[in-house]
């Protein structure tokens, strides 16, 4: 239980340290001007005009970094700093979201995985720990509800997973169009860039310490086996 209690607080730490500089970047992204103008808005209404993409509506969210793309409704979803900013960060996100708008429209696969699991993914989060924390203090009696609880765990890990190269690849759609169209060039395309990048780290961390919370869950339930021998 103290290892569990050790490798979460080593994650705490590093997803801490990677959205405190997430938001720094972004922040300071945030104030440095795109050579055109042009919004948030209008960048994502182009993206999406310039994949073929007709049915797909761009809105303002409340929120920061609230940003998102909802397949069920089919709307690019933008806090209201991205949606009427003008900033390299602005452009970033927005292409982003509409990457994986692109994704939908073409079936990615990995988005269409992704998709698949959330309902089950939804319901596991609701419960998981509950059953985690019943099964470690009833192993002795029960091993067979820590063993549930590690499956539905597992799940959220396989979920962590699967979004990476979603996430990886939306950024790679962006990035291409945003260079191709020359949104943005030379300085400010590595910025944009840069501000993906961090981006994709909050996924990176929160899939690995997903994994290792896994594992850890997986030798406690071994231990308490050999304890019953």
């Amino acid at each position: 239980m103290s290892s569990i209690f050790l490798v979460s607080l080593i994650f705490v730490g590093i997803s801490f340290l990677v959205s405190y500089t997430l938001k720094s970047k972004f922040a300071t992204y945030s104030q440095m001007a795109l050579r055109n103008g042009m919004s948030g808005r209008e960048i994502a209404q182009k993206m999406l005009r310039d994949n073929g993409i007709y049915d797909v509506q761009v809105i303002s969210v409340e929120g920061h970094l609230t940003d998102h793309y909802d397949p069920t409704n089919k709307t690019v979803n933008l806090s209201a700093e991205v949606y009427s900013g003008q900033s390299i960060a602005a452009a970033a996100v927005a292409a982003h979201e509409c990457g994986h708008a692109v994704q939908h429209a073409r079936s990615y696969q990995w988005l269409t995985l992704r998709s698949s699991l959330v309902p089950v993914v939804q319901f596991s989060s609701n419960i998981v720990q509950w059953i985690l924390l019943a099964g470690i203090l009833m192993i002795q009696i029960f091993p067979g509800l820590l063993l549930a609880g590690i499956a539905l765990f597992a799940l959220t890990t396989l979920f962590s997973f699967v979004t990476l190269p979603v996430e990886l690849d939306a950024s790679r759609r962006a990035l291409a169009w945003l260079n191709t169209t020359n949104i943005t060039v030379g300085e400010q395309h590595a910025k944009a860039k840069d501000a993906l990048k961090w981006a994709a780290m909050t996924y990176v961390v929160a899939a690995i310490a997903s994994l290792v919370t896994l594992i850890q869950y997986i030798l406690i339930f071994l231990g308490g086996s050999r304890d019953r021998d």
